[in-house]
């Protein structure tokens, strides 16, 4: 029921991103626009975003060290499997359908694995918050809606990240302080189960007490989106326009923020809205920054999809096994 309830509610957020970011554009100049762009810039893109996949996936590995080692080349499909996860379930299931995988082939349990994909995401959002942050440094941004969402999600992430790099730093302080609410606030039948969990939770805390793999998942998060960024840069060739590459950064930065909003399944409608404002704060023509936000989108969403279901069926999953995750996850989640 939560994820339909969720799949609706981003129908809802992704139809309004889209209404304000496509609203009175002439769709006929805009797909001629999309024909006639230089097509063989594409083809590059894709690879460069795969590299900065493989790089995200050697942070993982980092993350993961504490608990077991596991090589980026042994996780590369498996992430692969997640982002296809993300691009075709709402809800950012994805994520759950990795832990899933991993722990079918790994046996690392689904607690320490979901709390470490958590900490990527808050170490994603802190990277793109201060590429926007950077970029804002060079070029005057006047878009009240986005410039709320910075507002609102600079201390969100930064909280995050400090309050979780506080449990792994006091892990005694943290196990009083859930134990406390957990059996201050729940069942006592349901008290030993979740404290368990909160336990195994914690497991996946581990890597932020090393200063080692702190400083490493710190470097390949922004090596990984510097390279992404690059993808940006390298559809921009394909168009008849051109923004600076600050604006660039401005634009990954505020349609990767998004992704922390309820969606569609890969983001339809959020990502391509924001990107839209964006571009048109910049002096972009409405047509043009629209054709650029459904490209843009294409070479992220379609063929690291089609390599996720190549991966999928390599390592002898098929449909059934996501649905499994998914059902999963949504018993964890109530």
């Amino acid at each position: 029921m939560r994820r339909w309830i969720m799949f609706a509610l981003g129908i809802v957020v992704s139809a309004i991103f889209a209404w304000i970011g496509f609203r009175g554009l002439d769709f006929a100049a805009l797909f001629e626009i999309i024909g006639n762009i230089a097509w063989g810039w594409l083809p590059v893109a894709v690879v460069v975003y795969f590299v900065a996949v493989y790089i995200l996936t050697w942070r993982w590995g980092y993350l993961l060290e504490p608990i077991k080692p596991v090589h980026a080349n042994t996780l590369y499909p498996i992430v692969l499997i997640g982002y296809m996860g993300n691009n075709i379930y709402p809800a950012r299931i994805g994520e759950f359908i990795r832990a899933y995988v991993l722990k079918r082939n790994e046996q690392i349990e689904y607690a320490p694995s979901l709390a470490i994909i958590l900490v990527e995401r808050i170490f994603d959002g802190l990277v793109m918050l201060t590429f926007i942050l950077v970029a804002l440094l060079f070029v005057d941004f006047e878009e009240p809606v986005l410039n709320d969402l910075i507002t609102f999600t600079t201390p969100l992430f930064f909280g995050a990240l400090i309050i979780f790099t506080g449990f792994a730093l006091r892990p005694e302080l943290a196990r009083r302080v859930y134990t406390t609410i957990i059996q201050t606030v729940l069942p006592q039948g349901l008290q030993p189960k979740i404290l368990e969990i909160a336990e195994r939770f914690m497991g996946g805390l581990v890597a932020l007490r090393d200063a080692r793999l702190l400083a490493l998942t710190w470097g390949s998060s922004f090596a990984s989106w510097t390279v992404e960024a690059s993808t940006y840069w390298i559809v921009l060739q394909a168009f008849d326009f051109t923004v600076s590459f600050w604006v660039l950064m401005l634009v990954m930065g505020l349609a990767n923020l998004t992704t922390i909003l309820p969606s569609t399944p890969g983001y339809v409608g959020t990502f391509h809205g924001v990107m839209v404002l964006t571009l048109e704060a910049f002096s972009v023509d409405g047509e043009n920054a629209g054709a650029y936000a459904i490209v843009m989108h294409m070479v992220l969403w379609l063929p690291i999809t089609i390599a996720g279901a190549v991966m999928l069926g390599r390592q002898g999953l098929g449909w059934r096994d996501l649905n499994t995750a998914a059902e999963i996850e949504e018993q964890v989640a109530t």
